[in-house]
């Protein structure tokens, strides 16, 4: 089966979908990520779908069940990329997206979550004194 790459990029995860998606490719990617969260410590999840032109409600839910499970693991996640068409679609469908963020692009997702490392950092910083 085939597999969506997961790069590991300082605090964060990249998630390129250059594939059209089926649910068996959705569910290996949400437990492959979750792995990934958990082995690299990672903060942030960038899950770019500039390249997906349809989004169904699995797929929808997919994205939503990660960035759930994400929240959990104490990392954010950031979609970018996405097409008008897309988001229409997910709004068509009643699919909120709760808890995840969204940026044009992938240096604005980046951008979101390097502030959200910065301030997290702060924080324990401020705990630690």
């Amino acid at each position: 089966m085939d597999r969506i790459p997961i790069l590991k990029f300082g605090n964060a995860l990249l998630v390129t979908i250059q594939v059209d998606m089926h649910d068996r490719l959705a569910t290996a990617l949400e437990e492959d990520l979750t792995a990934k969260i958990v082995a690299y410590g990672a903060r942030g999840v960038l899950i770019d779908i500039s390249a997906l032109e349809i989004v169904d409600s699995f797929i929808g839910r997919m994205l939503d069940n990660i960035a759930a499970v994400s929240r959990i693991l104490d990392a954010d996640t950031v979609v970018v990329g996405m097409r008008p068409a897309v988001a229409i679609t997910l709004v068509e469908l009643g699919l909120s997206l709760t808890g995840v963020k969204t940026a044009l692009n992938v240096e604005r997702g980046m951008a979101l979550i390097q502030a959200r490392l910065q301030t997290s950092e702060s924080e324990d910083a401020d705990v630690e004194d």
